[in-house]
């Protein structure tokens, strides 16, 4: 292979296909690519929450800056080869500490996004350079007409692949942790088999040389000390020592223990502290439980930890329990986990209980049961997936599926912080034809906390179906915090606390007003 600066001169095209070597590059650099764009959007969206928003953001500056990385190329006149290897171990180096340099930083300082957008907006510089320099490296070995499409059919093959990886195979198995490592662990293979095969033909081959011997040092630490880094940074987000992280498909799970109570985080958003979880699970499961006509067959929508499944235990007519999360990750940790297992008293061992993971909704338009009492525990709707499994169409499918004197209880947020989510949940349950009662408890750990319950009926009203909920005694459960006396005052609003509901949107499939007032909670009170 000639040197490269020939190519600066319209040298003589030779006929005879693009070098697999290059062509084995172009590939590799396209599924490295949009990995890379994947890798910094999911950053994103775990580490400064709204995916929806973080995902078009961070795409969208990493095409931008493809563009500019584009455009920027047309400079380099000399030494392509060697400016295309330079570029290769660049990305490799980026890429592989974006993530852990993001984790790590993200305890000292109070806004992130700038450092994602920037770092999102580097890699797409490098990768925008890529494609030109490529297309003009194989210019040698092929005509105009078949240079383009060869370099981008490439390209677009090893995209499609990186995005299957990614998907199945990279975000499951080695989370946000090591895949960057691995992906700049690609790029260098990229560089370095290009520096190998036409090392004779380079300009700066010393240099490249010594990168060359470098690089993979540099890899190999970073991949050694990428989990306990990960581990610093995301320690400094939360107040107690973590003694468990995970990153899923779905989320990323988190607990931590202070002083014998542990809590467990979601993305970071707490979900239960072992301190007073009671005062949230108790009132999510016996209202519900207590009030409808029977119990023997429950349906749990969410709950992986299990807890809410040990409520429902607590009554010895229940036959069944079917727990709906899509997250297996989840209810693995729950059955094996021994902090999860003390607390939830091994509820999703219990042979009452089946453990599908499966998509609510999903699962809730394919199954033909009916059930006594459906309990709706899932994360807040700060997201459009899980703002859709508070809508009322949502509700109106949970109803036909609930049997008549049934009942549909859910978490509602809270009705302090985002007052406008918890009343849109009320006004929704009842747009969906069911008399829907609000009641709030608060919980130390997390604050000002509701629940909506529902009951499928049209022979009592609301007001009704209140007082049913104020006369309920609990003296034959054994509970730690419920008794009528808190039933009576969580079901008491103060002054302001319920005006607003006429005027509060309902959350609807085309209009997901929850969404919308989710994002407007003022959870920087707290």
């Amino acid at each position: 292979m000639p040197n490269r600066d020939t190519l600066t001169a319209s040298p003589p095209r030779r006929r005879f296909g693009l070098s697999f070597v290059l062509k084995a590059c172009i590939f590799v650099t396209g599924l490295a690519g949009i990995v890379a764009e994947y890798i910094m959007s999911t950053l994103a969206s775990y580490l400064l929450g709204n995916a929806v928003l973080q995902w078009t953001l961070t795409i969208s500056i990493m095409l931008f800056a493809m563009g500019v990385g584009s455009r920027l190329s047309k400079h380099i006149r000399g030494a392509l080869l060697d400016a295309f290897i330079v570029l290769e171990i660049a990305l490799s180096l980026l890429c592989a500490t974006s993530a852990m340099f993001t984790y790590f930083i993200a305890g000292f300082v109070t806004s992130l996004a700038p450092i994602i957008y920037s770092l999102a907006f580097a890699i797409g510089l490098l990768i925008g350079m890529e494609l030109p320099l490529a297309a003009r490296l194989n210019d040698f070995f092929e005509d105009l007409r078949i240079n383009i499409s060869s370099v981008m059919e490439k390209d677009y093959y090893g995209a499609l692949i990186g995005g299957l990886l990614f998907a199945f195979v990279a975000l499951p198995k080695l989370g946000l942790t090591y895949t960057p490592v691995i992906l700049g662990t690609l790029n260098f293979l990229v560089a370095f088999v290009l520096f190998w095969q036409y090392r004779h033909n380079l300009r700066y081959r010393a240099y490249l040389m010594a990168a060359m011997a470098v690089t993979p040092v540099l890899l190999g630490a970073l991949f050694y000390f990428a989990e306990p880094i990960v581990l610093f940074g995301e320690q400094q987000k939360y107040r107690d020592k973590i003694i468990y992280q995970e990153q899923t498909p779905y989320q990323r799970i988190v607990i931590t223990e202070w002083k014998g109570d542990y809590w467990l985080y979601l993305n970071g958003s707490e979900q239960f502290s072992s301190f007073d979880e009671e005062r949230y699970h108790e009132p999510l499961v016996h209202p519900a439980m207590q009030v409808a006509v029977k119990h023997e067959n429950v349906l749990i929508l969410g709950g992986g930890d299990g807890l809410a499944a040990r409520e429902v235990l607590k009554y010895e007519d229940v036959q069944k329990i079917t727990l709906v999360d899509i997250d297996p990750a989840m209810t693995r940790l729950a059955r094996e986990h021994p902090v999860l297992l003390a607390i939830n008293r091994e509820s999703l061992g219990d042979p009452k209980v089946q453990v599908l993971n499966q998509d609510a909704f999903i699962f809730l338009q394919n199954t033909a049961n009916l059930y006594d009492v459906i309990i709706i525990d899932l994360p807040d709707p700060k997201t459009v997936e899980l703002a859709r499994l508070y809508t009322r169409q949502f509700y109106e499918l949970a109803a036909r599926h609930t049997i008549e004197g049934g009942t549909l209880v859910t978490q509602a947020t809270s009705p302090f912080f985002t007052r406008q989510v918890f009343l849109s949940i009320l006004r929704s349950m009842r747009a969906a034809g069911m008399p829907a009662v609000a009641y709030h408890n608060n919980i130390p750990t997390m604050g000002e906390w509701g629940w909506v319950l529902a009951m499928k009926t049209r022979r009592i009203s609301s007001e009704q179906l209140k007082t049913a909920l104020a006369n309920l005694s609990f003296a034959h459960i054994r509970t730690r915090f419920l008794n009528q006396d808190a039933m009576l005052s969580m079901l008491l609003f103060g002054k302001g606390s319920l005006e607003q509901l006429d005027s509060i949107e309902i959350n609807d499939e085309h209009d997901l007003a929850v969404y919308r007032y989710y994002q407007q909670g003022r959870w920087d009170v707290y």
